[in-house]
């Protein structure tokens, strides 16, 4: 029985470590497809769109499925993508230039900077795994995450530090780049945004229920 148990758990973990390996490639592919810029937004999305069916035990096909979420969303993803790009360069380029800077001012700047750049990595980590469960309007997708961020503090840190301990592991290995590194912060990230989506709506919806529950009192006692 427990051979049994073991040898399970063990196909189990070696078949996801092949599936992160197959993620992270497709990714890769299909981004350069896309010029590199225009492909990273929808190949995100056709990530995590992915992911979140492994996440769920949905059977899909990963090669037909990455490519049929790409083409679909790749409008949608990029429009998503392309603002969020262009802050994250604007914030390097400005951190950059006043971290170099002598003075108390612009290492007050650069200072601010890193910490927009922070908040700003914990909001991403939740934009494409919100954008494969969710029907939102486009501009809501980084409103919605930021404030997600923000309420969610403890799953915001989580998952800083495992963008930042696969970002650790990318430079002191980098040949895990290629087949694993980009792969691996999908699947993570994903599952675990996943997670805590699921935890949210949960709590949501027992708090309805509970003020549905109490409304039919209240009522009663305002009318007696």
């Amino acid at each position: 029985m427990l051979s049994g148990t073991f040898s399970a758990r063990a196909y189990s973990f070696f078949d996801t470590l092949v599936w992160i390996a197959g993620l992270n490639l497709l990714w890769i592919a299909f981004t350069l497809l896309g010029g590199g810029v225009f492909g990273a937004g929808p190949a995100t999305a056709a990530a995590q769109i992915l992911v979140r069916k492994r996440a769920r035990g949905e059977a899909a096909p990963l090669v037909r499925g990455f490519a049929a979420g790409y083409t679909r969303n790749f409008g949608r993803a990029n429009i998503l993508a392309l603002p969020v790009m262009a802050v994250s360069v604007a914030l390097a380029l400005n951190w950059n230039y006043f971290s170099t800077g002598r003075g108390i001012f612009p290492q007050l700047v650069a200072a601010a900077i890193f910490v927009a750049a922070i908040f700003l990595a914990g909001a991403l980590c939740y934009v494409f795994p919100m954008y494969a469960r969710y029907e939102l309007p486009l501009p809501q997708y980084l409103l919605t995450s930021s404030r997600f961020a923000v309420r969610h503090l403890a799953g915001t840190v989580i998952l800083l530090f495992v963008s930042a301990a696969v970002v650790y592991a990318s430079m002191a290995l980098p040949g895990l780049i290629p087949f694993f590194s980009i792969g691996a912060w999908l699947f993570l990230t994903g599952w675990l945004c996943d997670r805590f989506f699921t935890a949210n709506d949960e709590s949501v919806a027992e708090a309805l229920a509970v003020e549905s529950d109490s409304l039919p009192a209240l009522q009663g006692a305002s009318t007696a």
